[in-house]
């Protein structure tokens, strides 16, 4: 099919599921799917509770994570507890190191507080070209996104058609809240990252993550000396060059 056709079929997809439960829509596509539907799973708390539905549907599912070399150490700490947790092998994917020595050499370390430009191109190495990789032989990918996360992510859909990827895109959990998320966490007894409890919203790399203030915005301690429509790394919404 082209794009205008899957695009139709992505719009046909969330009217047919957009009064279903987020576990009714992983049942569907897993089903569906079977091993052509990945889950790319970051650890943060819409991603934990997306793997607690997908592990009670089928623990043989595809779930994998990027490791892009700069992540917290409480980070990894869970990517271990909730494969015990779980008893599941979360796939991890890392960055071509040749490339991302050769930026670091070229650039700097920490180049990416310098300009927009920088940081893209650092989240391109370190989590666009891994996640590429991750998505061969895919129909379709389960995200953790919540339209109410960040300006950013106000228009997403249940179903879309990612151009980037050539994959349908599943958000099962697009129309929910924050206090929806923590009380599926407390209820279902959910592993969830320890940074949460000291002031972190949104997880990502160390040197890219602060806490937040009382008042800001649940991803205002990502990429923070950013303006608020730039915040995306390109795998959501915009494509980075």
């Amino acid at each position: 099919m082209g794009t205008i056709d899957n695009k139709e079929r992505a719009k046909e997809l969330t009217d047919k599921l957009k009064d279903k439960l987020p576990e009714e829509v992983l049942k569907y596509f897993i089903d569906k799917c079977d091993n052509k539907v990945g889950f790319a799973s970051s650890l943060g708390a819409e991603d934990q509770v997306l793997t607690d539905m997908i592990c009670k549907i089928n623990k043989n599912a595809n779930i994998f994570t990027l490791d892009t070399g700069r992540l917290f150490p409480e980070t990894y700490d869970l990517i271990a507890k909730t494969s015990d947790h779980y008893d599941i092998k979360i796939k991890v994917y890392f960055p071509d190191h040749t490339k991302v020595e050769a930026m670091v050499e070229e650039k700097g370390i920490n180049h990416f507080y310098k300009s927009v430009e920088n940081r893209e191109m650092c989240c391109f190495l370190r989590k666009k070209e891994p996640l590429h990789r991750a998505f061969k032989g895919l129909e379709a990918w389960i995200c953790g996104l919540r339209r109410d996360q960040s300006i950013t992510r106000f228009d997403n859909q249940l179903v879309e058609w990612d151009e980037q990827h050539n994959l349908f895109k599943i958000n099962p959990l697009i129309n929910w809240s924050e206090d929806m998320v923590w009380n599926y966490i407390k209820e279902n007894n959910v592993p969830y990252n320890e940074l949460h409890d000291k002031g972190f919203p949104s997880i990502g790399c160390q040197p890219c993550t602060r806490a937040i203030k009382p008042g800001e915005d649940v991803r205002a301690g990502r990429w923070w000396w950013e303006q608020p429509e730039k915040k995306e790394c390109g795998l959501h919404n915009r494509p980075v060059k």
